[in-house]
């Protein structure tokens, strides 16, 4: 059975019909033309809304009350994340855990991701992103995702983990099972089938830690005690899942804003010192991520009655596209105030991305180097892109082309 072919989920007593609405966030309507359009849609209807689908859930449209509930894990809690849910699915960890059990497990993340770290990989980041774009400006066009994509922050993110690449394809195929799957048990195939692969690299890392990230998590200590097998497997798990799609995802989606929008593209070939407030805009608009919550006691919040046990899907995109928070925008404004650029891309409170610096870092890298060797590119009239939505949305094709001889 896949997503769209599940049953819809009985309306709970205390949903009110006004706020029941058919949306499927796995297949938003017109998102197969423009997510960005298809969820905007929701900010025409009440501030909450129930849909059946996925299980049944609330959905929060708006920015001030997604901010409130990333923020505040009680009620709100980040216990179980993904909609629609599978019984055997494996748990996330850390982000499954709220505060302050949370904060003991996202300390041995951290610091891989201090703008320390981060600094130390931008040079090879620089160096790949221009060899990948020296190795197709010649030729006119690329395929984005694949050609470059999906091959500057995943070679990164591998070398931060220290995993070789041969297997790289077998691990994209588990993540895009993950993160967007065609049916629910989807999911926990992908995840038990990572957990496998990192059985072994847990294992080698235990006899042979080194400076990595894994050997970090494998060797940690959390209240003096060494981290329990099931747990570790739940933290590298999530690790590699989301080091494997997430900003492939954003570089894809602000690659096709520029090629769609050649005035917005050329103040930023003309005045490069925009391009990291570009960086913000970008994620602001193109937010690809969501989580969902689950309530943990009765609470009533924005005039919406909560029960315990309901789940409520939260979507910063459509943060990022609320008038209410930002003027203006579905508007890309390279010199909005720095005020109006908080954004929730990558979560708000305790449970923020940790990788928030390294993804900022990588897109910065790709707008620098590319409009300066290729500022002038469009998207390819004979093949349209092609796009998925789920927990994480993404452009799966991106065809690209460019005259030549007409750039730098």
């Amino acid at each position: 059975m896949t997503m769209s072919e599940m049953q819809l989920a009985p309306k709970p007593d205390h949903v009110p019909d006004a706020l029941v609405v058919d949306w499927d966030f796995t297949r938003p309507p017109g998102g197969e033309d423009n997510l960005n359009a298809a969820w905007k849609q929701l900010h025409d209807g009440p501030d909450i809304i129930w849909t059946p689908h996925n299980g049944g859930h609330w959905i929060v449209t708006r920015a001030n009350d997604i901010e409130y509930m990333q923020k505040h894990h009680d009620p709100f809690s980040m216990q179980r994340i993904v909609l629609p849910e599978h019984a055997d699915r494996p748990r996330l960890l850390p982000i499954e855990m709220d505060p302050p059990e949370h904060a003991r497990y996202r300390s041995i993340l951290n610091q891989f991701f201090t703008p320390r770290a981060i600094k130390a990989l931008q040079d090879e980041a620089r160096q790949l992103a221009i060899a990948l774009i020296e190795g197709f400006k010649a030729d006119g066009r690329c395929e984005f995702i694949n050609d470059f994509s999906m091959k500057l922050p995943i070679t990164i993110f591998m070398k931060m983990v220290d995993q070789p690449l041969d297997q790289l394809d077998q691990l994209l195929e588990w993540t895009e099972m993950s993160v967007r799957p065609k049916k629910p048990e989807d999911r926990t195939a992908a995840a038990l089938a990572m957990n496998a692969y990192l059985e072994d690299v847990i294992e080698a890392r235990r006899a042979r830690p080194g400076n990595d990230l894994l050997s970090a998590v494998v060797m940690a200590q959390v209240g003096g005690n060494a981290i329990a097998r099931e747990d570790l497997l739940s933290i590298t798990s999530n690790l590699m899942f989301g080091g494997l799609d997430t900003v492939a995802s954003s570089l894809g989606f602000a690659a096709k804003f520029l090629a769609e929008n050649p005035a917005k593209r050329r103040e930023l070939v003309e005045r490069p010192e925009w391009i990291a407030n570009a960086v913000d805009e970008l994620l602001r608009m193109f937010a690809p991520s969501s989580t969902a919550r689950v309530v943990t006691r009765d609470v009533e919040h924005g005039g919406v009655t909560f029960r315990a046990g309901d789940r409520i899907y939260i979507r910063p995109l459509l943060h990022g596209m609320d008038e209410r928070k930002f003027a203006n925008p579905m508007e890309a404004d390279w010199e909005r105030p720095a005020l109006e650029r908080n954004y929730a891309a990558f979560g708000n409170g305790p449970h923020r991305c940790p990788g928030a610096t390294l993804a900022r870092s990588e897109m910065r890298i790709f707008l620098e180097e590319w409009l300066a060797r290729i500022p002038d590119f469009a998207l390819d009239p004979t093949d349209r892109p092609t796009f998925g939505a789920g927990m994480v949305n993404a452009v799966l094709r991106l065809p690209l082309v460019w005259d030549p001889a007409g750039q730098r």
